[in-house]
């Protein structure tokens, strides 16, 4: 019942990373937009930098993965995802204002803003998955459905996170508002994550004295 329970949860943070990246690359466009414009160009830009954010993000989180994976090492990439975020809300017009001062075309400009803002905290998100499948493969002839229902799960976060962004939280909150939640989440899930870890620890060390 415990790894039950425990695996439920790894899910439920695995599709709140996958709802927080899109629901960021969504709100890129509105960031860049007043200094580089919402042109094929810039978007292109911020889907390059999230998608080779990403892929670093798998692989070194996927090589993480291989050192004692637990909950609270899942929980610490959590709260250093909400934690870069923190630049992004604090700094982005001083860092657009310089990019768009030095860099006249827009494709090069909305690339190099989308790079300083939003790749490292996309890398780090992007460590989240392949650890979460590590968290819940435990025989290795169940990795493949594991991984599968795990990506499933995420991809379905992506897609959610995309509507409602798009849909409903641009429409209702400023984009600042929005990064904090987003940030807010992010430590949130972690703590929570790092708690687990804690009370399994606990319980471990209970059933080992009985």
């Amino acid at each position: 019942m415990q790894s039950r329970w425990h695996n439920y949860f790894v899910y439920v943070l695995a599709f709140s990373s996958g709802f927080s990246i899109m629901g960021i690359e969504l709100l890129g466009g509105r960031i860049l937009a007043p200094y580089f414009g919402s042109s094929v160009h810039v978007w292109g830009s911020i889907i390059t930098v999230f998608m080779l954010a990403l892929s670093l993000g798998y692989l070194l989180g996927g090589r993480l993965s291989l050192h004692q994976p637990s909950l609270k090492k899942y929980g610490t990439i959590f709260i250093a995802a909400g934690a870069m975020l923190l630049p992004l809300i604090m700094a982005a017009l001083p860092m657009l204002e310089w990019v768009f001062d030095r860099i006249e075309d827009a494709r090069y400009g909305s690339l190099v803003a989308s790079t300083l803002l939003f790749f490292i905290p996309t890398v780090i998100l992007g460590m989240i998955s392949p650890y979460s499948v590590r968290l819940l493969v435990t025989n290795e002839h169940e990795s493949g459905q594991v991984a599968g229902v795990l990506y499933f799960v995420s991809t379905l976060g992506s897609a959610l996170g995309t509507l409602a962004t798009s849909f409903y939280l641009v429409l209702w909150f400023e984009v600042n508002t929005i990064l904090i939640s987003f940030c807010l989440l992010l430590v949130a899930l972690g703590i929570a994550a790092i708690s687990l870890n804690h009370l399994e620890g606990k319980d471990a060390q209970v059933l080992v004295k009985n």
